[in-house]
């Protein structure tokens, strides 16, 4: 179990302490959901496109969210904003692998530089956003629980 800082003890600095990184892999490798709907063509066959898309990226982000609030991270907006960036590498890769099996050429964010930084940025957005809603949820449930 990790433990937090006493109160009077100084947070550390390193964006890299106090990260319960099997929780971001595992919430990150949860994401991939999003595309293997449409490597699988579920979505078209659906017929549900943007907003099966949509659901299942609210979804996410609630699992994302719930998971952090319910592990009480650390530091829940660091965490899934390392959340975010792990969902871009693994889809990334995944796309580096599919796409030329399935297209029969390397395509995606791989291929290209300004692509690749605009999936990171996207997706460390995506965490940023569900980490400040893990913020926003712990903070009100820290304020029942104490009779506020």
């Amino acid at each position: 179990m990790n433990q937090q800082p006493a109160p009077s003890e100084p947070r550390s600095t390193d964006p890299f302490s106090d990260i319960p990184w099997s929780l971001v892999l595992g919430l990150g490798a949860l994401a991939l959901l999003r595309p293997l709907l449409s490597i699988t063509g579920l979505t078209e066959a659906l017929d549900w496109s943007p907003f099966l898309q949509l659901g299942t990226t609210v979804l996410i982000t609630v699992a994302w969210v719930a998971a952090v609030v319910v592990a009480r991270a650390p530091r829940p907006l660091l965490t899934l904003v390392y959340t975010g960036l792990a969902y871009a590498v693994f889809s990334t890769v995944l796309s580096a692998v599919l796409s030329p099996i399935m297209l029969g050429e390397l395509r995606g964010p791989v291929t290209n530089p300004f692509g690749l930084v605009a999936v990171l940025a996207v997706n460390a957005l995506w965490g940023l956003a569900a980490g400040a809603v893990a913020l926003a949820v712990r903070s009100a449930l820290g304020s029942r629980q104490s009779g506020n």
